[in-house]
């Protein structure tokens, strides 16, 4: 058998380098000729200012200041040396992936670099953590190499012993299953209210086709009890099996197809039926979503609706065919973040009953300690055909158990925020909690 070329017994071995950042600050004298220790205030000032730009809900902050001690850490990306934008999306396994982008500001200006940390859905929060932090040394290795913190770090390479690289097998063939239960209950003298909610999936992604299967119930029940009246005792419930398949064509078209089962006492809906093909493009490279995206997806269906009660069109049942357009943009760049979308639904016998929805969402850093959100969502509602064709008794307009006939939905959200002094954040204190 001929055996590999040396670079060839590299590439998988070069794919397990684990790389330690390690800071071990020196404040003792230097004894046996090592070198002389550096005050920490000097430390500070040769340390790389960095913005960790990321979700809360994704980010251990305490954690990563706690583990990564060779950086600062600043409030602002215009006080920053390198600024770290971390984003995520779901992998087929039912984990995540986690792209992080360090962007070089000021002197570091044009050294650039991505890396990515997959985690598992079964990893603990710590096990995320401590994956994620390890990236995040790696990533800032090229930011402090040049500077005196250099002395400080060492670079491991951990490998099983006897270590020989394996093509990976799966049981599974990319398959992931999923089941879920969850509920809820609070009693008081006079009212009772609880609820649960059951689901399962089963869902397979590879780089050419992507499943997906999801069914789930949702039940609420709300009891009050008031004197010398009867009770008012409400239960409403909602059902839904769905299955998609989505195919890839190239780096910018993908075209599928979705099936659902729809019931809900909310809706009058007793069992809709609906199935259609889709197709997308999208402007941007798949490869880059990211960071950034603009979708364009249209959607073909044919439905067949069963009402529980009959219609303000006097309908107990009725076959339907809809179409629908969707534009998607997604950005997220240094200086801050813009996600919209647009989305307009027909139905193909009366062009008249539609429905338009717009949505944005932007956060800028405008300059230095301040900030500005705005978002929002706005409906123009046309398209209401299972509304129930009579008058809602007051309890079941209190009580939110039929939706109500409306012409539109608008809400916003708007924001502010300006910070200012230490432009450090290096610290943790974890006593008292967050107070």
């Amino acid at each position: 058998m001929k055996a590999p070329a040396p670079h060839q017994a590299l590439i998988p071995l070069l794919g397990l380098l684990l790389a330690h950042a390690l800071l071990a600050p020196r404040f003792a004298a230097a004894q046996n000729g090592s070198p002389q220790s550096i005050p920490s205030d000097e430390l500070r000032s040769v340390a790389p200012n960095v913005y960790l730009d990321c979700e809360r809900r994704t980010c251990d902050f305490d954690y990563i200041k706690t583990e990564i001690t060779f950086v600062n850490y600043v409030l602002n990306r215009q006080s920053a040396d390198v600024q770290i934008i971390v984003t995520r999306q779901q992998t087929g396994s039912g984990g995540n992936e986690y792209t992080l982008a360090f962007i070089g500001l000021k002197r570091h200006q044009g050294k650039d670099a991505t890396l990515r940390y997959y985690s598992k859905p079964t990893d603990t929060e710590d096990q995320f953590r401590r994956g994620l932090v390890n990236s995040l040394k790696q990533g800032l290795i090229p930011y402090v190499y040049d500077t005196p913190l250099a002395e400080f770090i060492s670079v491991g390479y951990a490998q099983k012993k006897d270590y020989r690289p394996t093509p990976q097998s799966d049981p599974w063939h990319y398959w992931v299953f999923g089941l879920g239960l969850r509920g809820n209950g609070e009693f008081e003298d006079l009212s009772e209210r609880y609820s649960y909610q059951v689901n399962v999936s089963a869902n397979r992604t590879t780089e050419k086709v992507k499943f997906r299967l999801y069914a789930g119930v949702n039940y609420n029940h709300k009891r009050y009890d008031i004197p010398d009246e009867e009770p008012i005792i409400s239960n409403s419930n909602r059902k839904n099996l769905s299955a998609s398949l989505i195919k890839s064509i190239d780096g910018h078209w993908s075209w599928g197809g979705t099936v659902s089962l729809y019931s809900s006492t909310f809706d009058n809906a007793r069992l809709y039926t609906s199935v259609g093909p889709a197709v997308e493009y999208d402007i941007f490279p798949y490869s880059e979503a990211t960071r950034r995206e603009l979708r364009v997806q249209y959607r073909l269906s044919y439905s067949r609706r069963e009402y529980y009660e009959i219609t303000i069109f006097g309908k107990e049942k009725e076959n339907l065919f809809s179409q629908a357009l969707q534009v998607v943009l997604e950005v997220k760049e240094p200086w801050g973040s813009i996600g919209a979308s647009v989305q307009g639904q027909t139905f193909l016998h009366d062009l008249s009953k539609n429905n338009l929805r717009a949505e944005f969402g932007v956060y800028i850093n405008l300059f230095k300690g301040f900030s500005f959100n705005v978002g929002g969502q706005y409906s123009r509602i046309r398209d209401q055909l299972s509304l129930p064709g009579r008058d809602y008794t007051p309890e079941e307009i209190l009580l939110e158990l039929k939706r109500l006939a409306t012409g539109y939905n608008l809400r916003f959200e708007i924001g502010l925020n300006y910070r200012f002094g230490s432009i450090y954040s290096n610290v943790v204190n974890p006593r008292f909690g967050n107070m």
